[in-house]
């Protein structure tokens, strides 16, 4: 009796337990290089990526502190 009440609560941790810790591990961190530190070529402080503005794509994407750093290095470098 003791044996299968082991091997019904193994099952159960297999079957339920395991893919929700699955889960709950890859939420932590959903995006790779996500906390990576960038720099922003106005101002030259260094943001989160994840928090940072994001102008292009690809390679060619730079970041921003702020939608008024974006703004600025669109305008040429110019005072707003």
């Amino acid at each position: 009796m003791r044996g299968l009440l082991v091997l019904a609560l193994a099952v159960f941790v297999l079957v339920v337990v395991m893919p929700l810790l699955r889960g709950w591990r890859v939420r932590l961190n959903p995006v790779p290089g996500a906390n990576e530190l960038v720099k922003d070529p106005m101002c030259q402080t260094y943001i989160v990526r994840s928090r940072a503005v994001r102008r292009g794509e690809g390679e060619g994407a730079v970041y921003f502190c702020s939608p008024a750093c974006a703004e600025r290095y669109a305008d040429g470098g110019r005072r707003v």
